[in-house]
């Protein structure tokens, strides 16, 4: 058994009006949690994983984790690179057996981004894999912007369809104010600046980083837009987070950690469930 076509999953979501999670993989409970919430949905699935997931969990231990969940799986399952920093680290990654890449060359000037993107997917393309890329800047926790600042960071649509047609990405996640970690106030996406980029590159699947969040009516409103990968971590982190709170908190004595982790697991579990009836992919597998 293999993991699923990134491509395939993508185009159908994007074609049938859904999208499909990627939910950050950050140890063996966020494994189970979110392959049994798939399961349990009929919704295929990607597990993103991040550098700092690799360089935490090793290597090894994430793709062994993430091919015993594919193959006890009964939906789509892909293992997807996210942010990508470099080639080192994409060919680790191709000869580990990740299913999809992403290539995060979006700090870089367009033409640059351009060229070190078409790089990785001449790479993954011969092996049959395919790539996400971005363009402009995905906003952080520790960022407050302006106005001006913030317009400064979004994707501008020629420049998108250059870096599509260009590179030969598979899809892409073009910056429209979203964040990754928790939101300070209420996001602000740039849902004409979306509108723009779909009209140009009426093919090519979206993506949406930094998921959690943002107001259903406005995921609802990106996936008609031609979003099809919605990326969610930092909500399954704080739900993770505050059972474990919860437990030791009502029990000063606890110690075994199967005693918070499961009760954990199951929050994460449900917040993933949540996340694939929003996003449309329930019963889609």
């Amino acid at each position: 058994m293999a993991f699923a076509s990134f491509k395939e999953v993508l185009l159908d979501g994007y074609k049938n009006g859904y999208a499909v999670g990627q939910f950050n993989m950050n140890n063996l409970e966020f494994t189970q949690a979110i392959i049994e919430a798939a399961n349990e949905e009929k919704s295929p699935v990607i597990f993103g994983v991040s550098e700092g997931a690799i360089k935490y969990m090793g290597l090894e231990y994430t793709v062994a984790m993430a091919r015993v969940a594919m193959e006890s799986a009964k939906v789509p399952v892909i293992l997807h690179l996210d942010h990508g920093p470099n080639r080192d680290l994409v060919m680790k990654c191709i000869k580990a057996g990740f299913s999809s890449i992403m290539i995060d060359a979006s700090h870089y000037p367009l033409e640059e981004n351009i060229r070190l993107s078409r790089e990785i997917v001449d790479l993954c393309h011969a092996v049959g894999i395919e790539v996400e890329g971005e363009l402009g800047r995905i906003g952080g926790t520790e960022d407050d912007l302006t106005v001006d600042e913030r317009d400064a960071t979004l994707a501008i649509p020629a420049e998108a369809k250059r870096l599509v047609e260009e590179s030969g990405i598979d899809a892409l996640a073009p910056a429209i104010g979203s964040a990754h970690g928790p939101y300070k106030g209420k996001p602000e996406l740039a849902f004409g600046r979306l509108q723009e980029i779909r009209d140009l590159l009426p093919t090519t699947p979206l993506v949406l980083h930094g998921g959690s969040g943002i107001p259903d009516e406005d995921i609802r409103k990106a996936i008609s837009l031609g979003v099809a990968k919605i990326n969610v971590n930092t909500e399954n982190q704080i739900a993770m987070t505050k059972v474990i709170r919860e437990v030791l908190g009502n029990d000063a004595n606890a110690y075994d950690p199967r005693k918070y982790l499961k009760p954990a697991r199951e929050a994460i579990k449900e917040t993933v469930k949540q996340k694939m009836r929003l996003f449309g992919s329930s019963g889609r597998a």
